[in-house]
């Protein structure tokens, strides 16, 4: 494999990724092009640009990512209604793919032969990223210093760090975090240790429950092909729809888990995750599809939901089982179009009311008052069919007991 004489770098401008790009311009003599994804992340992205070039980038780019991640990437998953373990709302699984194909895009651009990242051999972002480049990008090389130097602990990085001149923050980082638009997660410190509790100071976009409103929030969300597209009452961009409810969600102390998972590698690993604004999504949702789906069509799209949460979260976004399962939910999704009413308190979503043109609820097949619209003796027959089988084998069972008891 020869070496590449340009990578395009995910830079993130934090330690690592600092210490990396310097690592590729020294170790591996390449020109590095900086590249970092706005996917509308708290952190203040200002300057960063001027702090890659100061650290020997030859180009630096931040790229706005923000309505592409909503509408082709968020807005697809949560119509799968996927649940990682049937709990983890796949916040920072979601953004990996994007991230990876915008290197993809920028070294395409600037003739770039690799690309490169910061993820450690440990865990799943490096599985994402790479199958990623895999499916986009076969010919370009992937750089995973965490596989390849020995710099590994945080001591050896701000050594290095120091030795090239690398201006890094004073303050100590307690957690390992990642921030997007929806989302954030919190891993290291007490944390490894399933058996504690986490420290007051691990949290971010969801306030404890015990400090939400006493006064219960009451939110609206419109819907189109499973889509939201409005909150209430006002017409938002997709980017716009994820921000504004993680704030009205977050307020109100929705979206935080504190979970053990089973990583891609192999291993267990604990994290806090916050995601207001996918937590409410979820739940409204949901309840729109109780009146809009067909009870055999949200069966097998709950049991397609499983396998597609595992492709998110594995890194295989791109694949072909993954493509072909979005194309069905897809097609589930067409009549998926109303209003979602909700109370939101105290980490509580309660939807209060759900309507929608296409709803196949009839006030006439459920009413406990006279119907016209269903003969109760119709319910003779289908009993009668359906217990069917049900005689047959408890018939057997009887015959096999009694031959046993003969013998």
């Amino acid at each position: 494999m020869t070496t590449p004489k340009k990578v395009v770098l995910a830079y993130s401008g934090g330690l690592d990724t600092s210490v990396i790009l310097k690592w590729l311009i020294t170790e591996r003599r390449c020109d590095v092009i900086a590249v970092t994804a706005d996917l509308g992340q708290p952190e203040d992205l200002s300057g960063i640009e001027e702090k890659a070039m100061k650290t020997g980038a030859t180009k630096a780019c931040v790229v706005d990512l923000r309505e592409e991640m909503a509408r082709d990437f968020v807005f697809p998953m949560m119509r799968g209604a996927a649940l990682y373990e049937n709990r983890y709302l796949l916040g920072t699984s979601i953004a990996r793919p994007l991230i990876a194909k915008t290197l993809v895009d920028v070294a395409r651009t600037e003739n770039a032969q690799a690309v490169s990242h910061g993820s450690t051999g440990k865990g799943n972002d490096q599985v994402r990223f790479e199958f990623t480049v895999a499916a986009l990008a076969p010919d370009l090389q992937v750089i995973a210093p965490w596989r390849e130097w020995d710099l590994m602990s945080r001591t050896a990085l701000t050594a290095f760090a120091e030795k090239h001149g690398i201006s890094i923050s004073s303050e100590a980082k307690r957690y390992s975090m990642d921030s997007n638009m929806m989302h954030t997660s919190f891993e290291g410190s007490e944390l490894e240790d399933p058996g504690l509790e986490p420290h007051a100071s691990c949290r971010q976009r969801c306030v404890p429950v015990e400090e939400a409103p006493d006064t219960p929030e009451i939110v609206t969300v419109d819907f189109e092909c499973g889509n939201p597209v409005d909150v209430n009452g006002k017409r938002l961009s997709p980017a716009n729809i994820i921000s504004t409810l993680s704030e009205i969600a977050g307020r109100n102390g929705i979206g935080r888990i504190d979970m053990v998972e089973n990583r891609f590698v192999g291993m267990k690993s604990r994290g806090v995750y916050e995601n207001p604004a996918g937590t409410l999504l979820y739940h409204l949702h949901r309840d729109l599809e109780g009146i809009c789906l067909d009870r055999e069509l949200l069966t097998l799209r709950d049991v397609l939901a499983v396998h597609y949460s595992r492709c998110v979260y594995n890194g295989y976004w791109y694949s072909p089982e993954r493509e072909a399962m979005q194309a069905f939910i897809d097609k589930s999704q067409e009549c998926v179009t109303g209003t979602v009413r909700a109370k939101l308190y105290k980490g509580g979503v309660w939807p209060l009311s759900r309507v929608s043109p296409n709803s196949l609820f009839s006030v006439g097949l459920v009413t406990f008052e006279e119907s016209c619209d269903y003969d109760h003796k119709d319910a003779s027959g289908f009993i009668r069919l359906n217990a069917l089988r049900l005689r047959q084998h408890g018939a057997a069972k009887r015959r096999a007991a009694k031959h046993e008891g003969r013998s």
